[in-house]
């Protein structure tokens, strides 16, 4: 068998969120730990609708001296029909230190002059949203000024 075996993706929604302020916990592990806040924020595409609930929900960021940033982020989803779902990711975010440096200060920044990719999970107990339970998710991200955004694909 030597023939790679294909990846096929489907695009399921778009995530955007809303933050706080960063709480720095400072240096940790050789990286700067920060607890960014998930205020809300909204899913939505051809296979789920939802509104992102505040808190707990948070992303615990590891930011390497040169900017490249590690996520690990959990939130909770309400979907349209009052299901709830458990959603983790983690990421990184990398790319030219002086484009990473405009990110941490709050700019915008086109998103292909950066690397900013995730591995989505889920967990529900609503019938109708089995399927998240079943399924490996990555996103494509992009860093707003209002918060980060994704749009996530299911690995088919």
């Amino acid at each position: 068998m030597d023939t790679p075996l294909p990846l096929r993706t489907e695009f399921l929604f778009r995530i955007a969120l809303t933050v706080g302020a960063p709480q720095a916990i400072g240096p940790s592990r050789g990286t700067e730990l920060r607890v960014v806040p998930v205020t809300g924020g909204t899913v939505s595409g051809p296979r789920l609708e939802a509104e992102v609930l505040p808190g707990p929900a948070g992303d615990w960021l590891r930011v390497e001296s040169d900017g490249t940033t590690h996520l690990d982020v959990r939130l909770t989803l309400r979907a349209s029909g009052s299901g709830l779902v458990y959603c983790q990711y983690t990421g990184l975010r990398a790319g030219p230190p002086e484009v990473l440096a405009r990110l941490g200060r709050g700019e915008a920044v086109a998103p292909e002059a950066y690397y900013f990719r995730t591995a989505l999970r889920f967990e529900t107990g609503a019938e109708d949203l089995a399927w998240l339970n079943r399924i490996v998710a990555v996103g494509v991200g992009q860093r707003l000024p209002e918060g980060p955004v994704y749009d996530v694909y299911g690995v088919m």
